[in-house]
């Protein structure tokens, strides 16, 4: 009996043992850096991008552009959205017409306009706005624009429209109420003493009624400008305005006031930005024919990587 009960006893101190080394060993694991969990120290699980040897980029804060409803603003805009999302910054695009996008900068519900036609056609919004707004680069600077009539009606100039109104059925057509070329478009109608009525609307049905008449030879007279493909679709020509009432313009790249110091990186790459008028236009006419416009931005950018690290710095 005595000898059971020492057998008992051993084999309690025994286990107890075992107990205590096992718990110990847990210890020394228990961070998960050698064994058991499979997960090392600065993987991809800890830089939250869930991909190996890949930081995510640091957050930087959010920036809100204005995308007019005018193609020149879309390629542009996307191809500074791609480019500053993987520096780190959320972009939201926010559709308006100019006037609202140019209130909105000066109040800061808008930080970036990458479609200022500078000096003439956004003049007016420069000075109402401009000691909130700072004109942050030139993207390119041969934006021409104006009335445009197709190479078959035989006008040249604003001075050959006077008395040959009806041949327009007294029509010229245009763009929405506020833009820049509109307001121009009213005080030219007024200084030529023109007998036209402007019809006003959006530039998708602006060039919906020039489409069916050019289709059909018939005269017509609306607003061009480049960067556009409608000098790809057509055979178009820019009246000669002896007054220059428009003028080539730069487009330029407008920032709010803030956009300096509450995201100076953001604001460094804006300041070095360009690209040329024809790249523009090849992305317009890739859009309209059916590719998206993230596609397209980011097709640029892959085609143009000197440039594109020449604007960011690198």
């Amino acid at each position: 009996m005595m000898k059971q009960k020492n057998w008992l006893k051993l084999t309690l101190f025994l286990s107890l043992i075992f107990v205590l080394v096992a718990a110990g060993c847990a210890a020394d694991n228990g961070d998960g850096s050698e064994e058991g969990t499979g997960v090392e120290e600065g993987t991809g699980t800890e830089d939250g991008n869930g991909t190996d040897g890949e930081a995510a980029p640091e957050e930087k804060g959010t920036l809100t552009f204005g995308v007019t409803p005018w193609t020149s603003t879309i390629p542009p805009t996307h191809v500074a959205k791609i480019l500053l999302e993987d520096m780190g910054y959320t972009i939201n695009l926010q559709e308006a017409d100019a006037g609202v996008v140019y209130t909105g900068l000066s109040r800061g519900d808008i930080d970036v306009f990458m479609d200022s036609w500078l000096p003439d056609m956004h003049a007016n919004y420069m000075d109402r706005y401009g000691d909130s707004l700072v004109d942050t680069a030139v993207s390119y600077p041969d934006g021409e624009l104006g009335w445009v009539v197709p190479e078959y009606v035989d006008i040249d100039s604003f001075e050959d429209l006077i008395g040959n109104e009806s041949m327009f059925d007294g029509r010229i057509y245009g763009i929405e109420e506020g833009a820049g070329m509109t307001i121009t478009s009213r005080e030219m109608i007024e200084a030529y003493d023109l007998d036209f009525e402007y019809v006003a609307s959006s530039e998708a049905g602006m060039l919906t009624q020039a489409t069916r008449m050019i289709n059909n030879e018939e005269p017509v007279i609306f607003l061009g400008w480049r960067p556009h493909p409608m000098f790809v679709n057509w055979d178009l020509k820019v009246l000669e305005d002896p007054e220059k009432f428009f003028e080539a313009s730069q487009v330029h790249v407008i920032t709010n006031e803030n956009v300096e110091e509450e995201a100076p990186e953001a604001f460094e790459f804006l300041s070095n930005w360009s690209i040329p008028v024809d790249d523009i236009e090849e992305m317009i006419l890739k859009i309209e024919d059916g590719a998206s416009a993230e596609e397209v931005a980011q097709e640029w950018i892959d085609n143009n990587q000197d440039h594109v690290n020449e604007m960011l710095g690198n």
